[in-house]
């Protein structure tokens, strides 16, 4: 039995992919560094990261799969589940071995999985981009702190990269403890390791902007007024808005008076 680590990205993963087929070796199990267990069965491979081994692996993926199928691939990556490396490497290893394709194969577990992972990837993806509030601080940074299910951010910098082309924003997810942080010019991902104080990434009352709590409250005044008690349906609205999400929402938090 072969057991690999790596880095945790995805360029190391595919990078396992290639180690595998080139020793013909197959894996059973994958796991991050940070994560992997001793094991006292099987041997041990450490796979080192390396760009050009993972970029022909990509290339021959490329090759024999869809742009949506790749896309799936990736989300399944991001998905962040137990065994998730593993879904990957079957769904690879089932793609270079078949002459047709793979992608509507629904009874091989792997491709189920890999379909089912990115709908619920794609699906947090989209939330984060609705739910997420920026909080503008004191040095005029837009700032806005995320908890996804899963590692969508990667995904949901290009939303508000167009969204918010004149302003200064960061975005920090705090499960992961990286950000991303646009200067204006360009996005970057960023690794940021708060003390465990500010674990939660909620800027400190003094570096917020002076304004920022007028415009919260007035934000929920306005909400106030265009609700219709009438129409209030409330299993229809958490169905569309769950209540995992609202601590992001200003018009969900505590009211204070103006």
């Amino acid at each position: 039995m072969y057991h690999y680590t790596y880095d945790g990205t995805f360029e190391g993963l595919l990078t396992v992919v290639f180690e595998a087929y080139e020793r013909k070796a197959w894996p059973a199990s994958i796991e991050q560094e940070h994560l992997a267990q001793p094991s006292m069965f099987g041997q041990h491979l450490a796979v080192v990261t390396d760009e050009e081994k993972a970029a022909r692996v990509w290339q021959g993926l490329q090759k024999k799969l869809s742009v949506g199928a790749q896309q799936a691939l990736y989300y399944t990556y991001l998905w962040e589940q137990p065994g998730f490396e593993q879904t990957v490497f079957a769904y690879v290893k089932l793609v270079f071995g078949s002459s047709e394709s793979i992608e509507g194969n629904y009874a091989a577990p792997c491709v189920l999985q890999v379909q089912q992972a990115a709908k619920q990837v794609h699906r947090e993806k989209h939330r984060m981009e609705a739910f997420v509030r920026f909080e503008k601080t004191a040095d005029g940074l837009f700032y806005a702190a995320v908890t996804p299910d899963f590692n969508v951010l990667p995904l949901i910098v290009r939303h508000f990269e167009k969204r918010y082309a004149d302003q200064r924003w960061a975005i920090y997810d705090t499960s992961r403890r990286y950000g991303a942080y646009y200067d204006l010019q360009q996005v970057s991902l960023v690794q940021m390791e708060l003390p465990p104080h500010r674990r939660q990434g909620v800027p400190a009352t003094e570096a917020r902007h002076a304004e920022e709590d007028t415009y919260r409250q007035l934000w929920q005044v306005y909400f106030d007024h265009v609700t219709i008690p009438e129409r209030r349906n409330p299993k229809l609205h958490l169905r569309h808005m769950p209540r995992r999400y609202w601590k992001y929402l200003s018009e969900k938090q505590p009211r204070k008076l103006l």
